[in-house]
């Protein structure tokens, strides 16, 4: 069982920046592609932000430009950082890891908690 650590949400005007962080401790797995998820009131969950353990990124097209995506493989750590910041960005955002334990032989996604991103005037 892994627990994913998130961090770095918050309140921010219109136009500022954000850098969110998703850690899953331990060392008896391996991580696979991270990424963020995204939830609006009433809306659906989409995703934001992806990133293979290669570095290939993959963006929903509304973050393209201001948002970016990032890893520390030694750390089992995604980052995303968000400028320009809109009131449409406005979510819960969820990490999420793929992760192969060799023990069981198991692989499947994890989520974290979710943290919350409020762009507001």
């Amino acid at each position: 069982q892994v627990q994913l650590v998130e961090s770095g949400g918050g309140l921010v005007q219109p136009g500022g920046s954000l850098r969110l962080s998703c850690a899953a401790p331990g060392s008896s797995f391996t991580v696979y592609t991270m990424g963020w998820y995204r939830q609006a009131p009433g809306k659906q969950r989409e995703l934001a932000a992806t990133i293979t353990s290669g570095g290939r990124t993959n963006y929903v097209d509304s973050v393209k430009g201001r948002f970016t995506i990032s890893r520390d493989n030694a750390k089992n750590t995604v980052y995303l950082q968000m400028n320009s910041l809109r009131p449409g960005d406005t979510a819960v955002y969820y990490c999420n890891a793929d992760i192969h334990h060799s023990s069981s032989n198991s692989y499947r996604p994890y989520w974290g908690r979710g943290t919350q991103v409020t762009v507001s005037s």
